[in-house]
């Protein structure tokens, strides 16, 4: 990280942010652990590849919970600081609403989302498949590695080819792991 980018950081506060995701800890993924724990896992992601954009941070940190926390107090995001807007959009951006499929939401995303979105799409997909090495039910498992080729791989080939090359490579390992149980 240049001096530039850890200036741009250095005003940057999260922990709000993280306080509201707690919220998802009880949350359990099909892959074990919580929700919560997954929000700091695409957070990282993010940071990994080299995004600092404060927006897209804080969002990748609260991604879920407006999807999964019933009843959500959307005011309790919108009020945590002056980036909250534009956190609390972005986030819009990547929530399945209820009326949605999952093929629409997807296609929304990829045909209308903005490059954040997208970006932070791939990277909350990342981390998912990473967690499905901890998942038993191959159904699933191949459900969600062929959803990721048909919907996430052209996200992340417009919008970041290592994120791509990553979802590459995870993806044929979920084959290789569906094959070798076959």
């Amino acid at each position: 990280m240049n001096t530039e980018e850890m200036l741009r950081l250095k005003g940057t506060h999260l922990a709000p942010y993280i306080q509201l995701a707690t919220t998802l800890i009880g949350k359990v993924r099909e892959g074990g652990g919580n929700m919560f724990r997954h929000q700091l896992d695409t957070m990282a992601t993010l940071i990994d590849y080299g995004y600092i954009d404060p927006v897209l941070l804080k969002a990748s940190v609260v991604h879920d919970v407006i999807e999964d926390i019933p009843d959500f107090n959307h005011n309790l995001l919108l009020s945590i600081d002056y980036e909250s807007p534009a956190v609390y959009d972005l986030v819009l951006e990547v929530t399945r609403f209820p009326e949605e499929t999952k093929a629409e939401f997807l296609t929304r995303i990829l045909e209308n989302g903005s490059r954040n979105a997208k970006v932070l799409k791939v990277a909350d997909r990342i981390s998912n498949m990473i967690s499905l090495g901890f998942v038993v039910n191959t159904e699933f498992i191949s459900r969600y590695t062929e959803e990721t080729v048909r919907y996430i791989f052209p996200i992340a080939k417009g919008v970041d080819k290592s994120m791509f090359a990553e979802l590459q490579s995870l993806v044929e390992s979920r084959r290789k792991y569906i094959s070798a149980l076959s």
